[in-house]
């Protein structure tokens, strides 16, 4: 299955658990992996044989900055539901790091896997 690559999104959002992280946004990176058929696309050089990754983009920036979700699972579920309410998309991974959340390692990440139907 092909797929299209989106590397170190960052995006600023309240998230965390803490009295202090409740009161300020925190920088989160993302990475996803979207998948979907590419053959057609690559053929006709047509965008709506594809994905518009920009606007993917847009609603992932414009829904951290209305969100304000206690956990980064939650955080990655909702980029997921973004994601596969395109048509061509059939799954996707999602990794959502939160740098600078645990005192001795740089960053904690989560990371899903989820599907269509």
């Amino acid at each position: 299955m092909d797929k299209i690559v989106i590397n170190d999104l960052k995006v600023d959002t309240v998230i965390g658990t803490l009295p202090e992280e409740r009161t300020k946004t925190q920088t989160l990176i993302i990475n996803l992996e979207l998948y979907l058929p590419l053959q057609k696309a690559g053929r006709s050089d047509d965008l709506f044989d594809s994905v518009d990754y920009s606007l993917i983009e847009t609603k992932i920036v414009e829904m951290s900055k209305k969100t304000n979700f206690f956990l980064i699972e939650r955080f990655a579920e909702e980029i997921a539901d973004i994601c596969l309410q395109e048509a061509l998309i059939s799954h996707l991974k999602v990794e959502v790091a939160k740098p600078g959340a645990l005192k001795h390692s740089s960053k904690v990440a989560v990371c899903i896997e989820r599907r269509k139907g």
